[in-house]
């Protein structure tokens, strides 16, 4: 019998899938013996392999499932071969840190909205019901893919009230409420 090492003639390409859908990824080789074929979540949680063979099947998957999977095709005949595939798991924003904040006539005031999505979130803000513009006189808007701040860089008793942070992304929007105020 001749040996040969094994090689991966086949496997899943990178995914993107929204949260609770199935994912079902392949992993074909060649070798002589036939290798030995595993699936493993390569995660700082993950424990483990989690198929020993070559298909490994998430159902429900979660925003945690994401990341990267390895596929190994091992025999005796020489180190293992891997691959990996990639796996992203898309969902809605949720706004985890929207706090109030106290500053006093003419002082500098920051609003923080923070959320985490993917794809990453679009950010809006509303005093009352109207939205604030890019530009507006005395305000700056900085978004990035986790957060969005709003600086008054010299608050007046006029921008003292109500403000909501709008969270969106393709898969749905959320808002928090917050409150500049005077100290």
């Amino acid at each position: 019998i001749i040996a040969v090492s094994p090689k991966i003639t086949e496997i899943s390409s990178d995914i993107s899938i929204n949260e609770g859908g199935n994912v079902s990824l392949t992993c074909i080789a060649t070798g002589r013996p036939d290798p030995t074929i595993t699936w493993r979540h390569i995660s700082p949680k993950a424990v483990g392999f989690i198929s020993e063979d070559e298909y490994l099947e998430i159902t429900g998957i979660t925003r945690e499932q994401s990341g990267e999977y390895e596929c190994s095709a091992s025999n005796d005949v020489s180190a293992p071969v891997v691959q990996r595939v990639k796996v992203t798991v898309n969902y809605p924003p949720y706004i985890s840190d929207a706090k109030s904040t106290g500053v006093p006539v003419g002082q500098k005031g920051i609003l923080l909205c923070e959320a985490s999505a993917v794809p990453s979130a679009n950010f809006q803000w509303y005093k009352d019901d109207k939205r604030l513009a890019e530009g507006q006189k005395g305000l700056k808007v900085e978004n990035k893919a986790f957060f969005s701040r709003l600086t008054f860089f010299n608050v007046s008793e006029q921008d003292y009230g109500n403000y909501t942070c709008v969270a969106s992304n393709q898969l749905g929007n959320t808002n928090a409420s917050m409150i500049l105020y005077g100290e």
